[in-house]
């Protein structure tokens, strides 16, 4: 069985990683608590004035090497492999993508370890990958292979409780992907 695993909000802290430089930086400004987040883009939640501080966050140098993993997420990831299952890291890079790419490549290879890279792919179209599973973050995945070879299972955040769709977590992922009938 062939997993694609999305990375931002999935398996590396997109969000805390986010909220800490935008407290740190603009103590004094609006912001939104994770928990209170209902679209998927980070800047979405922002007023118009506030979304180039928002971007200037997002592109500078260090945002992507330097999100926390998320509780349990490596674990998660090791077991499924040592269990057969064949896990690829699939995460969509920033279009202005100068800080966001090598990053990501390095994030990997910090928290997950060098055997990782092997597994990391970028793509800006998910969609073109073929694998039983997507377990990503973003409620609605397009692009140009309709309807995708995978099954997207949404990663639970507070952001994405609208579609009715499988939900996981690194608490239950052995129950949705590893129920009789997935095996």
């Amino acid at each position: 069985m062939r997993i694609l695993v999305d990375m931002d909000g999935v398996i590396a802290d997109f969000d805390t990683e986010f909220l800490q430089r935008w407290r740190h930086r603009h103590p004094d400004k609006f912001y939104v608590p994770v928990e209170q987040r209902t679209t998927f883009y980070v800047k979405d939640e922002y007023p118009e004035e506030l979304k180039p501080l928002v971007a200037e966050i997002l592109l500078e140098s260090s945002f992507f090497r330097h999100m926390l993993p998320m509780p349990g997420a490596k674990e998660a990831l090791e077991e499924m492999r040592a269990g057969g299952l064949e896990v690829f890291i699939c995460t969509s890079p920033l279009t202005t993508y100068r800080n966001c790419v090598s990053e990501k490549y390095e994030w990997v290879e910090e928290y997950l370890g060098p055997a990782w890279v092997k597994q990391l792919i970028l793509t800006k179209d998910k969609t073109l990958i073929k694998a039983d599973f997507l377990i990503d973050d973003k409620p609605s995945i397009t692009g140009a292979v309709v309807p995708p070879d995978w099954e997207h299972i949404l990663y639970d955040r507070p952001y994405n409780r609208g579609p009715n769709k499988k939900r996981i977590t690194w608490d239950n992922w052995r129950d949705i992907l590893l129920a009789p009938s997935q095996v």
